[in-house]
């Protein structure tokens, strides 16, 4: 399989989309010029550590990851600065935003654990290409 050498760079950009996303949907009140900065920032960094196209995906779930295991406590921060005692609605969000982010947190995670497990072994060569090399032998 050939790829091109602007693959890894190219899915660093669609990472970056991703990540900055997630970061939009964690933080409704982020303004649009903090999604953009997010997104440049995320994208340097997935060109910077992204040598594989394996290893650009590794890091864009990992910060998915984080992301959503912040969403829990900047949402508690947001009531806490509205109020100092939260209403039923408020920690009916709040058990909501801890219980969705710890479950999206730990299955990105994973998946990210995943990703950089599968980027550490060697390549191998499959069977179809190695048949198709060598004649067989009699």
């Amino acid at each position: 399989m050939v790829t091109a050498w602007w693959s890894p760079q190219l899915n660093a950009l669609l990472g970056s989309l991703v990540v900055a996303a997630g970061a939009w949907l964690a933080w409704d009140s982020l303004p649009v010029w903090g999604v953009f900065l997010i997104g440049g920032v995320v994208a340097g960094f997935l060109i910077w550590q992204g040598r594989t196209i394996g290893l650009v995906w590794a890091w864009a779930t990992l910060l998915l990851g984080l992301e959503s295991l912040a969403w829990p406590i900047v949402t508690m921060v947001q009531f806490r600065s509205i109020t100092t005692e939260p209403t039923d609605e408020q920690l009916g969000t709040m058990l909501s935003a801890v219980l969705m982010g710890l479950v999206s947190a730990v299955f990105w995670i994973t998946f990210s654990y995943g990703f950089f497990k599968r980027a550490r072994q060697p390549s191998t060569v499959s069977s179809v290409d190695a048949t198709d090399n060598h004649p067989p032998t009699s």
